[in-house]
């Protein structure tokens, strides 16, 4: 059985990153999301969706190019982060891929993300591959530590080997409106990123609406992110459909008005192959195509693989295997 999975390459490589804009409080003043006609919206997406067999096979390998695999446990310690890079470099299991006829994909995980302290750990780990690490960076994961304290952090993120950086925000400040000094301190992160890109994750669950939501996406994007998250996975509601709809709107509406590419990432609770499919489904519906690659869209994910690979060897075989049979950090 072969699968093919369209190579966007080229367009990754031309792809224009966000080089940051004047604060427009008038252009944020304006924006208003309806949450009962977003969650309709919302309702219709798995509904709709119907991916079936060899078809799903192949956006379930998409997926896992789609993925930033992850730790961030209190207990992690560096043989728990070595264990990731190396399900990293073999996400699925070679029976599977070669039962697929896709070795010569060579899929990998967009990234690996860890903690500050496990950078340089992840960083040998994956030598000889072109998997980046991603840091969660600036007193993650409530942002409150003083500025200059989340800067130093980013810089010694980057200093140890880091090529993306998840950065927190002040959700006070979403909730006061304090939209200047939102803007100010991202903008601050992002020239501390360097060459590394830089995601900033909103803690949605906390910002009270949708409004605030996507308020806070315009902000992070005018000040230069390129990636806006939904969460750290910390909070008590992470990644939801219509928060992901308010959140890719705005993204939509920024390209229609600047010509720049924001990418999006969902994280927290997304343990689910039949989850991922439908936020993939809502990415190409809302966004395009384009937007499924990794340096537009990414999921914030650690079980998320677990499942993906029950998946795939269930369309393979016809039957389910036990979660310990696909090796995990």
């Amino acid at each position: 059985m072969s699968l093919k999975i369209v190579d966007s390459q080229s367009h990754a490589t031309s792809h224009k990153r966000n080089p940051g804009f004047p604060l427009d409080l008038d252009w944020v003043e304006r924006v208003r999301m309806n949450r009962s006609a977003l969650e309709r919206r919302a309702g219709t997406i798995g509904a709709r969706r119907s991916v079936k067999k060899d078809h799903q096979l192949a956006w379930l390998l998409k997926a896992v190019s789609l993925m930033d695999l992850t730790t961030l446990n209190s207990d992690d310690t560096p043989g728990r982060v070595e264990r990731l890079c190396a399900k990293a470099r073999n996400p699925i299991r070679a029976d599977l891929i070669e039962a697929m006829g896709v070795k010569k994909l060579g899929i990998t995980p967009a990234a690996v993300c860890v903690y500050h302290n496990f950078v340089a750990t992840a960083v040998k780990a994956l030598e000889g591959t072109n998997i980046p690490v991603a840091a969660v960076s600036t007193a993650f994961p409530h942002g409150l530590t003083p500025l200059k304290i989340r800067l130093a952090e980013i810089e010694a993120s980057v200093e140890d080997g880091a090529r993306e950086i998840d950065i927190v925000i002040e959700r006070g400040m979403v909730l006061s409106g304090d939209w200047q000094g939102l803007y100010d301190q991202v903008r601050a992160m992002r020239a501390a990123c360097g060459e590394a890109h830089i995601k900033t994750i909103l803690g949605t669950g906390e910002l009270a609406t949708l409004t605030n939501v996507a308020k806070a996406s315009l902000v992070c994007m005018l000040a230069g992110a390129d990636f806006i998250k939904t969460s750290t996975g910390k909070e008590k509601t992470n990644a939801t459909l219509p928060t992901s709809l308010a959140m890719v709107r705005m993204i939509r509406w920024f390209h229609e008005q600047t010509g720049i590419e924001i990418g999006y990432k969902p994280a927290g609770g997304i343990s689910k192959a039949k989850d991922a499919l439908t936020y993939m489904a809502l990415m190409r519906e809302e966004l395009g195509r384009t937007w499924l690659e990794p340096h537009l869209f990414r999921f914030g994910a650690s079980s998320l693989l677990t499942d993906i690979e029950r998946q795939i060897e269930h369309g393979i075989t016809g039957h389910y295997a036990a979660d310990y049979r696909f090796a995990m950090a």
